[in-house]
This record gives C-alpha cells, structure tokens and sequence, in this order.
C-alpha cells in the first residue's frame, strides 16, 4: 500500500475518534412516548454515510421503521424513529435493546468513515462470490449446478432481478474441508465458468464474476452492484408499475427535495437511503411516515 495513503487513512482514524471522544454518541429508547411503537432516538457529530450506518443497524433486526424524523444539517447529526418489531409490538427485549445501544452509542466502536464501506469483517471461513449479469428462468439453478461440479457447498445466496439483469451474492466452502477456497487456479476457473452461465446467449450485455476478499452488507453490496450494472436504465420492452417520485431543485437554496410515495414494505428506508448514498446525494432533513400502507418519505439532499 501507498505509504502516504496509507498515512492518510491513519490520520482520518485519528480525527474520527477524537471527534467521538468530543460529542459521544447518544442514543435514548423510549417505549413510554408513543402508544404503539418504541421511540429511538440517536444524537452525534455528523459523518458522511451516519444515515445509512444507522438505517442499516435497525434494518439488519429485522425492525419496522414507522416513522422517522431525519437532521443532519451543520455539525450535528439527530434522528428519530419510530420502530416495530415485525409483529408490530414495541421493542421489549433486552438483548435487542442492548444490542443498539452498542451498535450506536458512546461504547460502542460505531465510527463511520469516509472511505470504507459499511460493515466491513475479513472473510475467514468462506468465499463471497458476487455474480452480475443477464437474468432468465432456471439461472440460480445453473448456477448452483456450476458450483456443485466445481465441488463448492452454497452457504448462502441472495439474489435480486430487475430490468432483466440480476445481481447475487453467493458464500461457499470447499466440498471437502468445509473451508473457504483459496487456491487461485481454482478461483480463477470458477470465475470463468460462471462468466459463461451469467452471459448466456446474449454477448453484448457484460457479466461480471468477482471473488470478494472482504465481506460486507449483502443488501448493501447488492445495491452497490445492481447500481454498477446501470440496472435502472429501463428495457424498452419492460413494463412495471412504478412508485410516485418527484424531485424539485431548490437552486436558489442549493439543495433538491425528493419525494416518495409507494406501496410500503419492509427496508423500504434503507432502500431509498442506499440508493440517494449510491448516487452521491446526502441527506440532511428527511420527514418519513409509513404507519398507513402507502409510505411518504420527503427527503432534502444535495449532490
């Protein structure tokens, strides 16, 4: 690594603990404040990417966000949540409460950084593969038939379509060790194989295999690569309907205000969230209320 880079990143480590140790992080649990949901609320300096770290943090729970109040303008980061568990009953369980707690308070080792992803862990005991390419009745099959040949096991999969491109996430072990595959002749001849199976018949559109050293977020990643894939550029032929989005550029306040109404469903925020932090927007004033079963979620960003 470039020691000046290298540096670099050491020195924004520095800053983002001293910063921590300045305006610890606060978060507040309240299941007195409102009759049907566990009011949290978190408090610290605003960091690039904060929204989403918390956003993911709830998500990752399995948490229904009802409503959110969202601040991020100037120096100081404050959001309000109204959560759920999925049976839609406040939070009562202690090891989720203290689990929170951890995840985003001043304990915690919750430090967003500029310059890495979310959720970043080494990958030790399997190999992530991450698969983009064209989408098509019977792909996961051949797939999985693809790494059963090459004697993987398939730990997990995730696998999103849309506009007839589809994006997964796949772990596996070796068949035989029960370990992750390191051995680079053998990588290489998956990343070949699957190539093929990704492409199909059509040879214009690119499909893409790559061996992950670092392991994050599978909702996150998934975003991160069907936005790669330019997944939203709609098909001619491709009907769906779609959910109400408006955008109006207040240029005069140098800032867009979008917003959003569509049929609710669970990570709908941390969806919208992904996407605007994809598409190099930060939100700093959001407004969100998903109690009825049409979401709303207005949201001020700028680029």
């Amino acid at each position: 690594m470039d020691a000046d880079l290298s540096s670099s990143w050491d020195m924004d480590d520095e800053y983002e603990k001293l910063i921590k140790r300045m305006n610890p992080p606060s978060v507040v649990m309240d299941n007195e404040a409102c009759k049907n949901a566990t009011v949290i609320r978190v408090d610290s300096a605003n960091k690039h990417g904060i929204l989403l770290d918390v956003v993911q943090v709830l998500t990752d729970l399995n948490l229904i966000i009802t409503k959110a109040y969202i601040s991020s303008d100037g120096g100081w980061f404050m959001d309000v949540f109204n959560v759920t568990d999925q049976d839609g009953n406040k939070l009562q369980d202690e090891g989720i409460l203290d689990y929170i707690r951890k995840s985003l308070g001043a304990d915690s080792d919750f430090i967003p950084t500029r310059n890495r992803s979310v959720g970043v862990e080494s990958v030790t005991d399997h190999t992530a593969i991450e698969l983009t390419g064209n989408d098509r009745p019977g792909l996961l099959s051949e797939v999985s038939a693809v790494l059963t040949d090459l004697k993987c096991n398939v730990v997990s999969a995730e696998v999103w379509t849309h506009n007839t491109r589809a994006a997964a996430v796949v772990r596996v072990t070796d068949e035989s060790s029960g370990s992750a595959i390191t051995d680079p002749h053998r990588l290489l001849r998956i990343k070949q194989l699957l190539c093929n199976v990704l492409r199909g018949n059509n040879k214009i559109r690119e499909a893409k295999t790559v061996i992950s050293n670092v392991e994050i977020n599978t909702d996150r990643r998934l975003h991160q690569m069907m936005f790669a894939d330019r997944d939203y550029e709609r098909a001619d032929d491709y009907i769906q309907k779609r959910p109400s989005v408006t955008v109006v550029n207040w240029c005069d306040k140098d800032y867009s205000v979008v917003t959003i109404r569509c049929k609710d469903r669970p990570k709908l925020l941390f969806d919208t969230v992904c996407t605007l932090t994809d598409m190099k927007y930060v939100v700093f004033h959001a407004n969100v209320d998903a109690e009825q079963p049409e979401a709303y979620q207005k949201q001020k960003g700028k680029g």
